[in-house]
């Protein structure tokens, strides 16, 4: 019989920063933070609000510092896994590049997303919550003229499209008994409105050195272990995140208990709802060591 539960670590993706990461990655990791502001060409904690070129590298830094403190608290996972952005920290955390490259890495996706968005200009994203998600929202989709992009847990999944088009999912969603919320984002994605930024991505992604995860890391993709790890990567510019398919999967692997890595909770609440009979912790409330 184990005496901690099979344990898998999350890390998180773009909304989930909190006030206080940028102190923490200062304190823990300066050299990071300064390459951050480097590599961005300004302080990206004090613009994280301006969009994914501030956000991600900001939100990226902090998850790598919170796993590297859970890690030296002797806090240990079986598997990996991480939301959309969340996926090259988990990479970097199993060791299959620095966090050097990983920060730059996240750099240029940032900007890419962004700009991308920007080019489009109509594009933005679309919660639909309430009981039942998961299994209407493709229908919601089809018939709006979207794409499901973050199927995130049984009651949230969220669409990708041209904002002219939220109306018509907005009343289709009512039909199927779900609540409709535009995100505060200015592009459509993880959908192939996001096709243009990906040869960038793909010569970034090319000029690094990956390296076999010492750690299983599960795509959000595929919800499988990473196996061409540039290619997931790319792939998660258009194609949709399966994070809801990627806990059952971790579920299956014989995982029993998910630690967020941080910065936030957005991760610890979504595996309560999809996997309630899994422990789900955020790095903040594990009060002792092997917890």
């Amino acid at each position: 019989m184990r005496a901690v539960p099979l344990t898998a670590l999350l890390f998180p993706g773009q909304g989930s920063q909190t006030a206080e990461m940028r102190d923490e990655v200062a304190v823990r990791r300066p050299d990071l933070l300064g390459l951050a502001i480097e590599v961005v060409g300004d302080d990206p904690f004090a613009r994280v609000s301006e969009g994914t070129r501030f956000a991600q590298p900001a939100i990226y830094c902090a998850s790598v510092v919170g796993f590297e403190a859970l890690r030296a608290a002797g806090i240990e996972g079986e598997a990996y896994a991480g939301h959309s952005l969340g996926e090259v920290a988990a990479l970097v955390a199993a060791e299959a590049l620095s966090a050097e490259d990983g920060l730059r890495l996240v750099a240029i996706r940032g900007r890419l997303m962004q700009e991308s968005g920007e080019r489009a200009g109509d594009g933005s994203m679309l919660a639909l919550l309430g009981n039942g998600a998961a299994d209407r929202a493709a229908d919601v989709a089809a018939a709006s003229g979207l794409t499901v992009a973050n199927d995130n847990a049984p009651n949230q999944v969220v669409l990708s499209g041209a904002l002219e088009l939220f109306g018509i999912a907005t009343g289709h969603a009512r039909e199927a008994g779900l609540r409709a919320v535009p995100l505060p984002v200015t592009g459509a994605f993880h959908s192939p409105a996001m096709a243009g930024a990906r040869p960038e991505l793909e010569a970034a992604l090319a000029a690094i050195d990956f390296r076999e995860p010492v750690v299983p890391v599960v795509s959000s993709i595929t919800t499988q272990p990473f196996d061409d790890v540039r290619a997931r990567l790319a792939d998660a510019l258009t194609e949709p995140v399966r994070w809801r398919e990627t806990l059952l999967a971790l579920h299956a692997r014989g995982v029993e208990r998910c630690v967020e890595t941080g910065p936030g909770r957005v991760l610890t609440g979504l595996v309560k709802r999809t996997l309630p009979d899994v422990e789900a912790l955020a790095a903040e409330q594990l009060e002792r060591v092997g917890v």
